[in-house]
């Protein structure tokens, strides 16, 4: 080949629009680097021009507590009075199941005991039974009879009565909602960026405003709850509507249902099965909310993780927080169980309650006879304490051991790190010129999605400069990309094993399983022990909690792809190298990248977590603003933790949905 064709060949790719866009992205990147080197304002965001946000929400909220009234009563009187109304069901829920009733009769008073801890096991047993078979309810049982058995029943018993009131009211209003947002275009319109900020937000930033507003206890950490469970419901609800068929909706017109008909008579039922999904979510996250809402008194299990953390107690925060998972695993099955029951297929049903519902009455029949047996033997009402077992001596012998005999190895690991990665990523981040980060992120956009998302991403990373929050935020994206990157290069291999060997997929999806309903806390108490405090012993934790979705999601893409495809590789004498590297994971990559979009949300989330040990960022200040019950400054913080969120969040789908399109599967 020639000089004057190798020149020729190259003009031509360089004029390729492709090629074009890119090298003009890359000259406006430099030019704005060199012009903002020498323009100030353009590296650092100027103080005097920064929008006091934070000082106008708090004043907001004073007004609204102590001067807003609405006539009949203040806006604090109708906030309290929501939380009295809510008092009397979770009261009554923690007297039957943690505390008992003391009923004051003239001068004396008469104590009713509690349910008993063996009537409660065995009525969820045969309700477990009657979801899923014996398997389910041993399961069910074995879950239960560890809260007896290593001295949790107490704290479990006012956990759960916290979310049996949560949880039916937190479904209820998600499922209302997702109706208006189903029946209205422009309602749903409204509805999914504030559900989007919902479920972004840190959770840490739910507990000032609640605090403020319905004051500090059980109730309020339960409102808290609720918030942050219902976002789930809702989306579930508009989906689950959407996707019922056509066939079964013209049905519905033709036999004359009206409007109210159409949804609870047709609607409604034929969604059911997607609609338990809603409620399942609502139930796991009101119990990953559990510890967090400990803070503002919700007590029960996720005090007692808080307490063993402050104490550091790893034996007593492993218990408590082993037994919030599986009280997690124990209500998932049983949700699960009823949502995919069998029904049966004759259709005349017996009138008589008790042949309509035998396990219901079995359920009832063993706590009544349990608790009246209590009344004459004392073990029935709470388990022996002679008996309990407690696994806090080996875990604290075992850390011992681990730090005497390596504590210099460990300490040269983080050193290591800390010096050679960690350290660096954070200053270049720190170092980053606002504009420069605006207009790439912004420029991104606009190659993914156009220029609608070009200016959401860009506002959405302006506001943290413009709120005067741009230096903890680059700290949250420096800590969170660190950790993201670390749990993907994890995640993503273990995902392609487990993909591709069947037995290592069952090992793989119980160990998932396990990580994905253990409370965050949790991971910072070994962590902590370890490693102390510091961004290193935060990114350890935040890796160990966002691993999840990294191997699910790859697990999941690789053996989604198109049978038809591995057969034609094969045919075409592809090895297993060239069938995973050509065939399965290029197909498999906007799965995978979904799976690093939830990767980052769940490291988004454990940021805020891990401002309890020691680091700087957007999640300090939302745990600061927690503590001083600034209102202000928490929502602005959280707002920042969530932008960050979404802008990710908004260019990887753009991004998977374009490559789907490019690979047919859309």
């Amino acid at each position: 080949m020639t000089a004057s064709s190798t020149i020729s060949n190259l003009r031509l790719r360089l004029l390729r629009p492709a090629t074009l866009n890119r090298l003009m992205a890359v000259g406006a990147i430099v030019a704005v680097m060199v012009v903002a080197s020498r323009v100030p304002w353009l590296v650092a965001y100027p103080e005097n021009w920064e929008i006091p946000l934070r000082y106008w929400v708090s004043d907001f909220m004073k007004w609204l507590i102590n001067d807003f009234d609405l006539g009949l009563f203040t806006f604090r009187q109708f906030t309290r009075s929501i939380a009295w109304l809510l008092n009397w069901p979770l009261v009554s829920a923690q007297g039957l199941l943690a505390t008992g009733f003391e009923l004051e009769i003239g001068d004396s008073a008469i104590d009713l005991p509690r349910l008993s801890w063996l009537g409660v096991i065995a009525a969820v047993t045969v309700l477990a039974h009657a979801a899923g078979g014996w398997r389910l309810s041993v399961l069910v049982a074995t879950c239960f009879g560890y809260l007896a058995v290593f001295g949790q029943w107490s704290s479990g018993m006012i956990t759960l009565s916290s979310i049996l009131i949560a949880v039916p009211l937190g479904a209820v209003g998600g499922l209302l909602f997702g109706i208006l947002g189903y029946r209205s275009a422009r309602m749903e319109r409204g509805l999914l960026p504030v559900l989007d900020l919902m479920q972004t937000v840190p959770v840490f930033a739910y507990l000032v405003p609640v605090l403020f507003l319905f004051g500090f206890g059980p109730v309020a950490a339960m409102i808290a709850t609720i918030i942050y469970a219902t976002p789930p419901m809702a989306r579930v609800t508009m989906l689950a509507l959407k996707l019922v068929s056509t066939e079964v909706v013209e049905f519905g017109r033709m036999v004359g249902c009206s409007r109210w008909q159409m949804m609870w008579k047709i609607l409604i039922p034929s969604a059911k099965p997607t609609l338990m999904v809603g409620v399942n979510q609502v139930i796991m996250l009101s119990l990953n909310m559990v510890i967090i809402a400990s803070m503002i008194g919700a007590g029960g299990l996720g005090f007692d993780v808080l307490s063993a953390l402050k104490r550091l107690r790893i034996g007593d925060g492993i218990e408590a927080g082993l037994a919030i998972t599986l009280l997690a695993i124990a209500l998932d099955r049983v949700s699960q169980g009823f949502t995919h029951r069998a029904q049966p297929a004759h259709k005349e049903q017996p009138k008589r309650f008790v042949a309509r519902n035998p396990h219901l009455v079995m359920a009832l029949a063993a706590i009544v006879l349990a608790t009246l047996g209590a009344l004459f033997i004392r073990g029935l009402e709470a388990f022996p304490e002679s008996p309990r077992i407690s696994t806090n001596e080996f875990w604290s012998g075992l850390v011992t051991w681990i730090n005497v005999n390596f504590f210099d190895q460990l300490d040269a690991f983080k050193n290591f790190l800390l010096l050679n990665f960690l350290i660096p990523v954070k200053r270049f981040m720190l170092s980053l010129p606002w504009s420069v980060v605006v207009g790439l992120v912004a420029l991104t956009g606009y190659r993914l999605g156009g220029w609608r998302l070009a200016l959401a991403v860009g506002c959405y990373v302006a506001f943290m400069a413009v709120t005067g929050n741009w230096e903890k935020s680059m700290s949250s994206v420096y800590l969170c990309g660190v950790s993201v990157i670390i749990a993907c290069l994890i995640g993503i291999p273990i995902g392609v094993v487990a993909a591709r060997r069947e037995r290592a997929h069952r090992v793989v999806q119980v160990c998932i399983d396990t990580l994905q309903t253990l409370p965050s806390f949790v991971y910072l108490i070994p962590v902590v022990i370890l490693f102390r405090v510091g961004d290193f012993s935060a990114m350890i934790a935040v890796v160990a909690y966002a691993l999840t979705p990294a191997i699910r999601y790859t697990d999941h893409g690789i053996r989604q792809v198109p049978a038809p495809l591995i057969e034609a590789a094969t045919a075409a004498g592809c090895s297993q190298r060239q069938m995973l590297w050509k065939v399965q994971l290029p197909i498999a990559v906007p799965e995978i990248m979904l799976g690093i979009n939830q990767t980052i949300m769940m490291a988004l989330s454990m940021l805020v977590i891990t401002a309890l040990v020691g680091t700087r960022e957007l999640g300090q200040e939302v745990y600061i603003a927690l503590t001083k019950a600034d209102t202000g400054r928490g929502i602005v913080a959280g707002l920042c933790v969530a932008f960050i969120a979404m802008t990710s969040d908004r260019l990887i789908s753009a991004w998977s949905a374009r490559r789907k399109r490019q690979l047919g599967l859309a």
